[in-house]
């Protein structure tokens, strides 16, 4: 009996977590604040539209210009990029990290230009 009530309390736990990480919703506008490797910072915009896993959405910034995003994603774990045209030179950039409320954080991969950091705040 007790295995029993000790197994329904496991799982009622593992159903909360789950439902908890189901209700991240990144559908909006962020104001993001980009750092890079070489020390400088950027404040871009983007709108997301989340359908299920799946990332929709615009990007903005006076160094990249603007671009169509897309990407996933899944619990609290959030990936997005676009490609963007730089001075003739075509760049993949690619954001990943972590979802938290109306916040974010995580790395940028500017392709062969470098790496950084983000955060975002849900506007």
């Amino acid at each position: 009996m007790k295995f029993k009530i000790l197994t329904i309390i496991v799982l009622l736990s593992a159903s909360s977590a789950l439902m908890a990480q189901a209700k991240v919703d990144v559908t909006g506008k962020w104001a993001l604040e980009v750092t890079t490797q070489a020390g400088g910072t950027t404040r871009p915009s983007v709108t997301l539209k989340q359908d299920g896993e799946k990332l929709t959405g615009h990007y903005s910034s006076e160094t990249l210009g603007e671009a169509a995003v897309t990407g996933t994603v899944k619990g609290q774990q959030i990936e997005f990029g676009f490609n963007a045209d730089v001075q003739g030179f075509a760049l993949q950039v690619r954001y990943t990290g972590t979802v938290d409320g109306n916040s974010m954080k995580g790395k940028i991969s500017l392709g062969e230009l470098g790496d950084g950091t983000f955060t975002g705040k849900k506007q």
